[in-house]
């Protein structure tokens, strides 16, 4: 196995404390990267450092709990960290809600809130990120889009509305950014087996993986590895790209 792909690099984690996040800070740890995951509570983030340091205790993880969606505190997240450990080299935006609202009763708050969280806080962070990163002469974004940006979904419009903005601004932000050599890139998970997941009867979930060609569900360590993959110089020549891992589920 590659070690130390992301060895003395500077990686921020939005939506760092669980599920698919979690497992993008465990990933990036285990090779070698500084992780600051940012969590929506102070308790959640600070919870999650514990979890990971109890895993391993030279783990180099932090935690903080900024609103995504103000630019003060985006502002001074980023500048907080570029003070105590003097570069930014990865920012994966992954923070995100979703919903299963019908249109006949979606409520304009929550939608809102979707388009929020799911969007503007990616702009908000990219835009903190991408001038240090352009100052240092390099740097990576990766968003979480999903497989609904590309099939849309029956109920719950607001997410996989917010998802088709993401990979627009995925795609644009690629090629603007391009040129300060800063890679944009996008991973769109499947069907993912995270803790709600594991609530659900057993044969809800072989109803569901009936539909995945590769006959499983994936696991947020799928996830992770393409992360990694984008986060690391094997993927120096890779932007604007947004990856299904999804095992070609069928819709």
């Amino acid at each position: 196995m590659i070690i130390d792909l992301l060895k003395n690099q500077v990686a921020i984690v939005t939506g760092g404390t669980r599920g698919i996040g979690l497992a993008i800070v465990r990933k990036f740890l285990e090779q070698g990267a500084t992780v600051i995951l940012f969590g929506s509570r102070p308790e959640t983030a600070d919870a999650a450092v514990a979890k990971l340091k109890a895993e391993n205790p030279s783990f180099s993880i932090f935690g903080l709990a900024p609103n995504l969606t103000n630019s003060n505190d985006v502002n001074q997240a980023f500048q907080d960290i570029l003070k105590q450990h003097k570069k930014i080299d990865i920012l994966v935006n992954n923070a995100g809600i979703s919903s299963r609202d019908s249109i006949y009763n979606y409520d304009e708050k929550d939608f809102d809130q979707i388009i929020d969280l799911n969007v503007k806080a990616v702009f908000t962070c990219s835009r903190a990120a991408a001038p240090i990163m352009k100052q240092q002469g390099h740097g990576c974004i990766i968003n979480t889009s999903s497989m609904v940006s590309i099939y849309g979904q029956p109920a719950g419009c607001g997410y996989p509305a917010s998802k088709f903005a993401v990979n627009g601004l995925t795609k644009s932000l690629a090629r603007e950014l391009g040129r300060d050599n800063i890679r944009v890139n996008a991973v769109a998970p499947g069907v993912i087996s995270t803790d709600m997941v594991a609530n659900l009867p057993e044969e809800m979930v072989q109803r569901i993986s009936s539909n995945i060609p590769l006959g499983r569900m994936g696991t947020p360590e799928d996830v992770a590895n393409v992360f990694l993959f984008l986060a690391s110089e094997l993927a120096s020549y890779v932007t604007g790209a947004i990856i299904s891992v999804d095992g070609a589920t069928q819709v």
